[in-house]
């Protein structure tokens, strides 16, 4: 009889095991290798991270009045419509559990399991990471919520016995939770494919202490039942990588912030150096590390603005081994508008369409670029498979037999353009020119049958990296009736063209090739096809685009610091709440008693070009300000949005702006520490004994940055770069004349100290000099021709710690000024071998003619 029930219990067991890993889509092999248990071949998976569901994400979003089921829903499909296939972040256990680890059946994990189940509707992959250990408040003020994540700290957490207990109850009962909208717990889903147990873990003590955390939390996951692959993260806490590699886990999971985070403003100039490689220094340390699968659970280039980052960052993914990868984070489409989540973060596909297509195409070669193979080094690995980066051209690109993809306007003539299935673009291509500022989708139904689908324009009005605020937009949603010319082989020089969405009544006018266009979707039939023969799905209908939620005018313009004397030129404004029955005019002032009002010239539905007039090209002062007079009769003025008649007698409010005239002979500054320092980017090993502050000279009143070391290890450095791309193109006719480099200087140091300045071009090449400083201020000028070709530091500094520091760039070319973009000052190199205190202090840094 015992034996009976014995052989009934261990068949039993043995039947939910082999019913729990029929669930399991994946597997990681002997080898460490992610493999689909159907086929065993390679797996590998692109998506990223969203939290409505939780913390600021549903705060913000229920505080707009928006439904958030609704916003899941609009935001899910958009992931679709960027072909992304995974999707991760880090459950706020704080808000689901209470001290003792009970999870609470609440608000935050329905709605989390209903984001699951609207994921699995649009077959995206899902990996689950149960712990975080974060509060609930940021950007605001964290709320005690009563969780052993509010009463333990991310240090004590992992070594505090009580908050281990609470982990291991959390753990058990949030897996062994049912998901009310599939009617399965996360281990028998089989979307749900893997788990990452907690969320950056800051350990802390001994290496066994690590091990012995980790045995016990894998025990509590497989306690549940839980028979899926189980990751642990090895790049947060690099010095406990043996004891995590060495643990019984599956695989690691890394993360890459390759440009820092929140600079406070968009960093500008070439970043793909930063992105180069993913250089994982436990390869050749930690024998066990090669039999672990590898993911990335959060990457970004934050604060990056521009389109071209995110493929070259699957690239070197690819090249890393990696078969997850997850960006942080996705804004909603409800609170985009502002992007206040994370300011640091700026990724939708309405309000950022470049950086969304720029993902789409990511993806795209994450899953098609082999693992392990390597491109070579930047600039050569611009262009890998049928991808193509572009710092200069502000784009990323896919050019393949069947799919053609572009993060903005491009000259790039598709593979072959009668094999094309699928398009997807922001600007003008070969295939589809377009004026508008939105993303466009071109998918091929059948033979001489393509559905179009249009975002509204997306129009950036202010720096989208500055702090941010629910109540300050930075981009402007506006659905406007823009041209388009469709050159596709497949519908030939006429077609027809018709809506489709639910709600569109735009009739669209075609003419030959050209068609007038609004936000929507639209079926597009060649001449001699009937488009009511063509059956459309409910899902091929689907449209999600946000209304736009403000309307009221707006400037965004950036004034020349410098323009040089007698050379015509533009300013180039950008108008968003204006139209064509409203009154724009540009009121200029000069120093010399100079004074015009001049209309803007409009180059599309939002550019407006301004000509200087000749006139007031002469040296000193030009003050300027836009006066839009709307057609109701309402006057605002800008810059400072203004309301009112700026003539009026009391008119007090007098804001313009600014920039100087000077002659062609003038010095061009590079760097002034008064001017420059919101802007810098800073490299400081060691905050404890490292410092950086702004002073005044006493004999001269100057603004210096003060850089110092008290305790500087041997060969370590501290430095800075500034971006001056905007600088040198003011100046672009004057440069040929400049030949030596100006730096005002000193050191604290009663011996002399070296500084290291490099200017640095847009192929990342650095020319490099040193100089001597001593107690004195004073001017050091160094012959521009001077300079040599050497290493530069790559900043914002690359995020984990373990990263490249240096970078040299392989690409060819002598010194030329019209290209520089940034400026580089650091120093320690060769006075740091004694140990002994050490620091420079920079006044101004300039280019002049010497004579």
């Amino acid at each position: 009889m015992r034996l009976r029930y014995l052989l009934l219990f261990i068949y039993t067991i043995i039947s939910t095991q082999a019913f729990s890993q029929s669930n399991n889509l994946v597997y990681v092999d002997k080898q460490g290798v992610m493999r689909w248990r159907k086929d065993n071949k390679e797996a590998a998976f692109f998506g990223v991270n969203y939290t409505v569901p939780f913390a600021y994400g549903y705060r913000s979003v229920k505080a707009l009045g928006v439904n958030q089921e609704t916003a899941i829903d609009q935001d899910v499909y958009h992931f679709s419509r960027l072909g992304l296939d995974a999707f991760r972040v880090h459950v706020w256990d704080t808000e689901i559990s209470d001290s003792l680890g009970n999870l609470k059946e609440n608000e935050h994990l329905r709605l989390f399991d209903y984001l699951v189940a609207k994921l699995k509707e649009k077959q995206i992959k899902i990996f689950l990471t149960p712990l975080a250990f974060w509060g609930n408040g940021y950007p605001e003020k964290d709320v005690n919520t009563g969780s052993f994540s509010s009463k333990w700290n991310k240090q004590k957490v992992l070594v505090t016995e009580d908050a281990i207990r609470a982990q291991e109850n959390y753990l058990q009962q949030f897996l062994k939770h049912v998901n009310p909208y599939t009617k399965t717990t996360y281990g028998q889903d089989p979307d749900i494919i893997g788990l990452e147990i907690n969320n950056e873990p800051h350990h802390s003590g001994a290496k066994q202490q690590a091990s012995d955390y980790i045995s016990r939390m894998v025990k509590a996951v497989r306690g549940s039942g839980w028979t899926k692959p189980v990751f642990y993260n090895i790049s947060e806490s690099p010095s406990y990588a043996g004891a995590v590699a060495n643990s019984n886990i599956d695989g690691v999971s890394f993360q890459w912030y390759p440009t820092g985070l929140v600079a406070n403003h968009t960093v500008k100039g070439n970043h793909l150096p930063n992105v180069d490689v993913y250089r994982i220094p436990f390869g050749d340390t930690i024998p066990a590390f090669h039999n672990k699968a590898r993911m990335v659970y959060e990457f970004d280039a934050g604060d990056v603005w521009e389109s071209y980052m995110y493929p070259a960052m699957a690239r070197s993914f690819r090249t890393a081994g990696f078969q997850w990868a997850t960006q942080f984070a996705y804004d909603p489409l409800a609170t985009a508008y502002g992007n206040t989540e994370y300011q640091t973060h700026y990724l939708n596909l309405a309000y950022t369409p470049s950086k969304a297509i720029s993902l789409l195409i990511a993806s795209k070669a994450f899953h098609q670029l082999p693992r392990n193979k390597s491109y070579g080094a930047y600039p050569v690995d611009t262009v890998f498979d049928v991808f193509r980066v572009s710092h200069q051209n502000h784009l990323s690109e896919m050019n393949a037999e069947s799919d053609y993809y572009y993060s903005n306007t491009t000259t790039t003539q598709p593979k072959n353009a009668s094999k094309l299935q699928h398009i997807a673009g922001v600007g003008s291509s070969p295939m589809v020119m377009y004026q508008g500022y939105g993303a466009y989708f071109l998918d091929k139904l059948a033979n001489g049958v393509w559905r179009l689908e249009v975002m509204p324009d997306a129009i950036p009005i202010r720096d989208p990296f500055e702090r941010a605020s629910p109540s300050k937009e930075v981009v402007r949603i506006q659905w406007a009736t823009q041209p388009m010319e469709i050159n596709l082989t497949d519908l030939g020089a006429e077609f027809s063209i018709q809506a489709i969405n639910e709600g569109n009544q735009h009739n669209a006018t075609v003419s030959g090739r050209q068609v007038t266009i609004r936000p929507g979707v639209y079926l597009i039939t060649r001449k001699g096809i009937n488009p009511a023969s063509i059956n459309i799905s409910q899902q091929q209908r689907m449209f999600v685009a946000p209304l736009p939620k403000y309307s009221e005018s707006y400037v965004a313009h950036t004034p020349f610091e410098q323009l040089t004397t007698g050379i015509p030129t533009v300013l180039a404004m950008r108008l968003v709440g204006v139209d064509s029955a409203d009154q724009v005019s540009v009121e200029m002032r000069h120093s010399a008693n100079q004074w015009k009002a001049v209309t803007p010239k409009r180059e599309n539905a939002y550019d407006y070009s301004v000509a200087i007039p000749n006139e007031m090209l002469v040296p000193g002062i030009i003050n300027y300000r836009v006066i839009i007079r709307k057609k109701d009769g309402t006057i605002t003025v800008f810059p400072g949005n203004h309301k009112g008649d700026p003539y009026a007698w009391d008119a007090y409010i007098n804001d313009s702006w600014e920039t100087n005239v000077v002659a062609a002979t003038a010095p061009l500054e590079l760097f002034n520490a008064k001017e420059s320092r919101q802007q810098i980017l800073l490299y400081n090993p060691d905050w404890r004994n490292n410092a950086i502050a702004y002073i005044t000279a006493d004999e001269t009143g100057e603004v210096l940055l003060r850089a110092s070391m008290s305790k500087p290890e041997a060969g370590q450095v501290m430095g800075w770069q500034y971006y001056i791309g905007d600088r040198i193109n003011e100046r672009i006719s004057d440069l040929s004349s400049f030949d030596h480099l100006i730096i005002k200087a000193r050191t604290a140091n009663e011996t002399p100290a070296k500084a290291r300045i490099a200017l640095i071009n847009h192929r990342a090449q650095a020319f490099v000099t040193y100089v001597t400083l001593d107690q004195t201020l004073k001017e050091i000028s160094i012959p521009v021709n001077s300079l040599k070709q050497d290493a530069m530091l790559l900043l914002p500094r690359p995020y984990p710690g373990f990263l490249p520091l240096w970078f040299t760039s392989k690409a060819e070319g002598a010194l030329n000024l019209s290209e520089l973009e940034r400026i580089e000052i650091c120093f320690g190199h060769e006075n740091n071998e004694q140990g002994g205190p050490s620091s420079i202090e920079v006044s101004s840094i300039w280019l002049q003619k010497k004579n």
